[in-house]
Order: C-alpha cells, then sequence, then structure tokens
C-alpha cells in the first residue's frame, strides 16, 4: 500500500537531495515540500483530513520556526501523523527536545534511503520508533538518567516562544471562555484590538477554530 510523505527542509540542496531519496522507492508518494515550520503548518491546515500525510519528515533548524515548534503544534492538532525528525545534530537536548515534541523517529540526514524507508516501515507497521543507531544509543542514555520523566515542564515555555504577552493574555482568557467583549473589558483593550490577536493567534499556531486552539492548549498544556 502507497505511503504518503511530507516534509519541512529550508535548504534546496537538502531537499533536492531528500527528494531523490523518496524517488527512489515506488511505494512512497510525495505530497508537499514545505520551506520552514510556517509554510508546512499552513499547507497541512489547507490539506484535506483523507487526503494528510501518513509519515511526515522535519528538519530541526529552520528560519522562522524550528523543527521542534513545528512538531509540537503539528502532533498537537494531527496526532495520527508520524513524525520523524531529518537532521545532521545529535546532541541530547535536541534529541530529548524532539521526543517530548512527539516525534516517534529520529534520523540523521546521511541516512540512505533504503534507511528512510526502513524507518517508514518501522512506525507504520511496526508501531516501533525510527532511529540512526547513534541516536538510540544516546536515547537510551537519556531514559536511562531519568531525564524523560519530568512532569509536565516546559509548557510556559514553548509558549514564550511563539505567542507574544498580550497574545498569551489573550489565549488565556479565551480558554476560561470568555468571548471577544468579555477579554476587553477585562484587559482593558478595544474589542477590535482582542479580534486582531485573536487572528494573530490563529496564524501563529495555524489553527481554524476555537476548538482547535483549546486543544492545543491543553494537550501542550500551556495554562
Amino acid at each position: 500500500m502507497p505511503v504518503s510523505i511530507a516534509f519541512a527542509e529550508d535548504n534546496a540542496v537538502n531537499r533536492k537531495t531528500f527528494l531523490q531519496k523518496i524517488r527512489d522507492h515506488n511505494d512512497l508518494t510525495l505530497l508537499f515540500g514545505a520551506v520552514d515550520g510556517h509554510d508546512f503548518l499552513e499547507q497541512l491546515k489547507n490539506t484535506p483530513f483523507t487526503q494528510h500525510p501518513n509519515v511526515a519528515f522535519i528538519d530541526l533548524e529552520m528560519p522562522n520556526m524550528d523543527g521542534i515548534q513545528t512538531i509540537q503544534i503539528a502532533k498537537a492538532l494531527y496526532p495520527h501523523i508520524y513524525f520523524i525528525v531529518l537532521t545532521i545534530f545529535d546532541d541530547d537536548e535536541k534529541i530529548y527536545d524532539a521526543i517530548r515534541a512527539g516525534a516517534i523517529g529520529y534520523l540523521l540526514k546521511d541516512e540512505s534511503s533504503d534507511a528512510i524507508r526502513r524507518a517508514i516501515a518501522c512506525v507504520i507497521d511496526q508501531g516501533g520508533a525510527a532511529m540512526s543507531p547513534a541516536i538510540a544509543r544516546k536515547a537510551f542514555e537519556l531514559l536511562s538518567n531519568d531525564q524523560l520523566i519530568k512532569a509536565q515542564e516546559g509548557g510556559a515555555a514553548e509558549m514564550d516562544t511563539i505567542l507574544s504577552h498580550r497574545e498569551k493574555e489573550i489565549l488565556q482568557q479565551t480558554i476560561k471562555g470568555y468571548g471577544a467583549v468579555q477579554v476587553a473589558e477585562i484587559l482593558q483593550i478595544s474589542v477590535l484590538t482582542v479580534r486582531r490577536h485573536i487572528a494573530n493567534i490563529y496564524s501563529k499556531l495555524h489553527v481554524n477554530s476555537k476548538a482547535q486552539i483549546l486543544h492545543l492548549a491543553h494537550k501542550r498544556k500551556w495554562f
């Protein structure tokens, strides 16, 4: 059965290399490629649910929105998609952050096309976690040091990197169930300003509805 693929990579050479690796396998279909996290989330938002990719490969170091933030938002909104990091980095902190964000795999960019295909089979057919050997070793070291068992940390820090102070205030009131008029009264700003900030929040988080915002905030434990 064909497997649909999407990816986010800002480097043109790396995009070309990855595309060739995907084209080496007739059972892999590329849905779209994105140049950064914002582009990826926007394309995903505009893709019908029934046409979502099975697997998405995400680069870590990208402008505008990095891979960790991209996975954090996308995994909370689209939990049915498998996210695999494809990067040159193998340091402990990035592995830890990627796993916490929701990545099911972590591959180095020099992996062969066959290794990438095996990784896809691992997560889809076997329900496993796809990792380059060097990454797997470090992941086990992290587990042995209990670095992956920190209770619900980092939610506020994640939000700080995405939303402004005012946007966080408005989001917090929205989560409480208040409408734009009530939020304006509470924060002593105009309704028009509240609505403009809400539009910015929708844009930054790449969501279409209040229900998605509530789901994302709850999933990432922002409040």
